[in-house]
């Protein structure tokens, strides 16, 4: 149609300009430019799946022995499918949101559109609050839960600090991801955090395979409905990863050619995490209930060590993917989001970080925390939201008359889109936020009360006092503390 190619070149527009208005002139700029300034749709497609999965490949084999193998590897398919879906979602609400303000004659060269500024184009105000706040609140808990996770992670290295004492030391170090300017300088980051993301998938399943199952392994699961339901969120929060996806759209420079990529990247990353989760519990079983980190149970080698260093490394690319909405939110409260002084925004955006390392502080419940989060705010930010919001914005016929993108024949046009967001909807409500909610809140409940808020180290085995007093002196000698884990 000849619409869709006005349409296009509308919104292809700025994004062509930015990118051919300064054409590098040396080597030095060539090489910032390939390093960089990514915006095709390579690097959206590298940014969906490394934002995917990062610390959370670490607890899927927890949840799959709380719902078993079998409704482990179908919880992840069809929630991979579902998220995809609202992925492409918000993707066609962006596109719409765009046009309409491009025909307006509004000029986004230095503002970046987010999710709330959609929903408050297309749907009015109302929309945008609870859009901004379930926004916001997920963001937040996501750069924490990755705090979180360094800590967890880096004390299978380097036990001779507690993991309290390594969430203030990469706090300070997360804290640096201020002076990253948007999505479009994620080039390398987003390309090196799949590799290593890539390896620790194929080194849990390979390093699993090779120890073979442990002594009288048991598969158990499922056993207690809580349980169940708390390992199914953790799933659901694992493909609800798409809380950015409008930052990473806005960064491209042709953001209509986004539609397929979330579900090219969910397919890649579901090759990641169905064979890593489902060997580390063949191997160890029900010992995973009381590990929420896969490292926890494996040997040490230096294989798991090099894993270890390539998550610590993925999870900071991760929190400032996390971050960096939750920098454009606050840059455009305090006024300072159209400055060009990348300093100056760097100071503004400090104040955002400290309640992230405060929160991680408080919960350092690695695992838990993921279901809690994935069942009260991933159900309804990138689940419901998005799906209430396709529906509400086309519900008249002159609507999707008017529409940039019709829906594609294969689900059966308008009805049978209003038919699977219905579906997702009812779905998430009940399963996800529901039943999920009640389980993830009583285990997150059971976490406070076992090891308190503020827990120096959580989950980590108690070391070991000498038999008898001669051995007295060895005592504050910084004990193997890796091997007691089977015991535990």
């Amino acid at each position: 149609m000849a619409s869709d190619k006005v349409v296009e070149t509308v919104i292809a527009g700025n994004y062509v300009e930015m990118e051919t208005e300064g054409k590098p002139k040396d080597v030095k700029s060539k090489l910032s430019n390939f390093l960089w300034h990514g915006g095709s749709a390579y690097d959206a497609w590298f940014s969906c799946a490394s934002n995917q999965v990062a610390q959370v490949l670490l607890t899927l084999p927890y949840s799959f022995s709380q719902l078993g193998m079998l409704s482990g590897i179908l919880f992840q398919l069809f929630y991979g499918l579902l998220g995809s879906w609202t992925a492409y979602l918000i993707s066609i609400l962006y596109v719409e949101y765009r046009t309409r303000k491009e025909r307006e004659k509004v000029n986004f060269r230095n503002h970046v559109i987010q999710w709330f500024e959609v929903l408050d184009g297309l749907l009015g105000k109302h929309w945008r609050n609870v859009g901004l706040a379930f926004n916001c609140t997920f963001l937040l808990f996501g750069s924490v839960i990755q705090l979180i996770a360094c800590a967890s992670n880096i004390y299978y290295i380097n036990d001779n600090l507690d993991k309290r004492t390594w969430t203030y030391i990469f706090g300070a170090c997360c804290a640096t991801t201020v002076f990253i300017p948007s999505f479009h300088n994620y080039r390398i980051w987003s390309f090196l955090g799949l590799l290593m993301t890539t390896y620790t998938a194929w080194y849990l399943t390979v390093a699993s395979l090779l120890h073979g199952q442990v002594e009288g392994v048991k598969h158990s699961g499922p056993t207690k409905l809580v349980l169940y339901f708390t390992g199914a969120t953790n799933i659901l929060y694992t493909f609800g990863g798409h809380a950015v996806t409008v930052e990473i759209m806005h960064a491209m420079w042709k953001p209509q050619k986004f539609k397929a990529i979330y579900l090219l990247a969910t397919l890649y990353v579901l090759t990641l995490t169905l064979p890593s989760a489902a060997a580390v519990y063949w191997a160890f079983g029900d010992m995973l209930l009381n590990h929420s980190n896969a490292f926890a149970l494996l040997p040490k080698s230096p294989f798991r060590d090099m894993a270890v260093i390539l998550m610590l490394i993925h999870q900071f690319i991760t929190f400032g993917f996390a971050c960096t909405p939750l920098y454009f939110v606050w840059e455009k409260a305090v006024g300072m989001h159209e400055c060009k002084s990348l300093c100056k925004r760097a100071l503004v955006r400090l104040p955002v970080v400290i309640p992230i390392w405060f929160l991680a502080i408080i919960f350092p419940f690695f695992g838990p925390i993921n279901s809690t989060v994935g069942s009260l705010l991933v159900s309804f930010t990138v689940y419901i939201i998005p799906a209430l919001a396709h529906i509400f914005t086309f519900k008249s016929s002159s609507a999707r008359q008017n529409a940039v993108e019709q829906p594609p024949k294969f689900v059966g046009r308008w009805v049978g889109t209003f038919i699977i967001n219905s579906f997702v909807v009812v779905w998430v409500l009940i399963v996800g936020f529901g039943f999920g909610g009640w389980a993830s809140m009583v285990n997150f409940i059971h976490q406070i009360d076992t090891f308190g808020l503020f827990t120096k180290c959580y989950q980590c085995p108690p070391p070991i006092l000498p038999p008898t007093p001669p051995q007295h002196m060895n005592a504050t000698a910084p004990s193997p503390l890796h091997h007691p884990h089977h015991a535990h």
